[in-house]
């Protein structure tokens, strides 16, 4: 009875382990809350994000997930060399994400900032991927550098 009941508890604890990196290695979802006090109007968030494995582009997008409020709007642009691109969730907490945008700079270091249109406390989820010239998913690693 006990070594079955241990056995059960392997499983689980296996069986949850296996679902926890299935999500962390193909989902690259980060969110925060910017200027959690609401009196920042130029918070930005800055992060490198490092492509590698035979990548063609870095996509991304973002979405609100505050409450809505007029005129307060995320933001986000990813960089690379002379290269750069933004988008905006246009629809501040309707729970969608901003039209994607991508940067075709291949392997390396991507610069991607997160800002809002004025002061207000926002929250918010960057979806982004690094991708190969075909669509497939390469790994993807991101250090953040800014949050202020």
């Amino acid at each position: 009875m006990t070594h079955r009941l241990f056995q059960k508890a392997v499983t689980v604890v296996f069986s949850l382990a296996m679902l926890s990196y299935v999500s962390t290695s193909v989902a690259h979802d980060a969110g925060a809350t910017m200027d959690p006090n609401g009196t920042v109007p130029a918070f930005t968030g800055y992060a490198l994000v490092t492509c590698s494995g035979g990548s063609d582009n870095l996509v991304a997008s973002i979405k609100d997930t505050s409450p809505p409020q007029d005129n307060l709007l995320v933001n986000l642009q990813i960089i690379k060399g002379n290269h750069a691109i933004n988008t905006t969730d246009p629809v501040s907490g309707d729970g969608n994400f901003s039209p994607e945008v991508r940067v075709h700079g291949g392997d390396g270091v991507y610069q991607l900032l997160v800002n809002k249109t004025k002061a207000g406390a926002r929250s918010f989820i960057v979806s982004y991927h690094c991708m190969t010239i075909s669509g497939v998913h390469t790994e993807t690693d991101i250090t953040v550098q800014q949050f202020e």
